[in-house]
């Protein structure tokens, strides 16, 4: 499965709009790929906050006898065919009384792709959500920023914005890193330019150097050598960030299996 295709799915889960069969498909995603977690908590912090940025909107006052109206007009199908009453003779001829064949029930195929597309329907109802948060005056950078931006990146701009942010660099064998964070937001996030290339069993882990302890703070993949990665648990002052390249899902163990590729001081 690729990343693009996990994005779906996790989407779909946000929205509570995953078919049985899809729902099992993003749990083993979900479980063989943690570097792409970061996917999942932006999905349900968009879904989230669509749900709790909607204020309740009263229904117009016209509402119940437009509704009324409704029901009382009669239903004439879109392809009836005015008949004058006059021009029906005796002659014709008697209607057919036997009973309409019941429709035959769609194959099982066609109800098991419908079921698999469930969760489209909640991407439109999240447009719908989308267009109604612009009418209500919440603009359409912020929408598009909420649903676009990674957490890593928001976290980043956060950390930024924050009166003690702080931030180290150094520069690696082909490329150069940076260390953002800040303690009253209690997080870290790294940004690397000219990272290796490495084979798609492996995935980049992120470590705090404690003395003479790594603690591992997560994994993360890049793309053309760059990434934007925010560190999980807490960083202590004067840890090291430190990369290593481990197997898909991270150190087996807990424990650093390679020398670190890249490491940054915080003190």
């Amino acid at each position: 499965m690729t990343m693009d295709e996990f994005a779906e799915l996790s989407a779909g889960h946000a929205l509570g709009a995953l078919s049985a069969d899809d729902a099992a498909l993003f749990r083993a995603a979900r479980e063989a790929h943690p570097e792409w977690e970061h996917v999942v908590a932006l999905d349900e912090q968009t879904a989230a906050g669509l749900a709790e940025g909607i204020a309740p909107v009263a229904p117009p006052m016209d509402i119940r006898s437009k509704v009324l109206a409704a029901i009382a007009a009669p239903v004439v199908p879109s392809d009836a065919t005015a008949v004058d009453d006059a021009s029906v003779t005796e002659d014709a001829p008697a209607a057919d009384d036997t009973p309409s064949p019941s429709p035959a029930s769609p194959p099982t195929e066609v109800v098991q792709a419908v079921a698999r597309r469930s969760w489209t329907r909640g991407l439109f109802a999240l447009v719908a959500s989308f267009v109604l948060l612009v009418g209500i005056g919440w603009g359409v950078g912020a929408v598009s920023n909420v649903w676009h931006t990674p957490a890593s990146v928001t976290a980043l701009n956060e950390i930024r914005d924050a009166p003690d942010a702080a931030s180290a660099q150094s520069e690696f064998d082909g490329g150069t890193a940076t260390v953002h964070w800040s303690q009253s937001l209690g997080k870290v996030v790294l940004v690397a330019d000219g990272l290796p290339e490495i084979a798609s069993d492996r995935t980049f882990e992120l470590w705090y150097v404690r003395g003479d302890s790594a603690i591992p703070a997560g994994t993360f993949s890049a793309q053309g050598g760059e990434s934007t990665a925010e560190l999980s648990g807490t960083m202590q002052p004067g840890d090291v960030i430190a990369v290593t390249v481990e197997p898909a899902g991270g150190a087996p163990d807990g424990t650093p299996t390679t020398t670190p590729i890249l490491a940054v001081s915080t003190a």
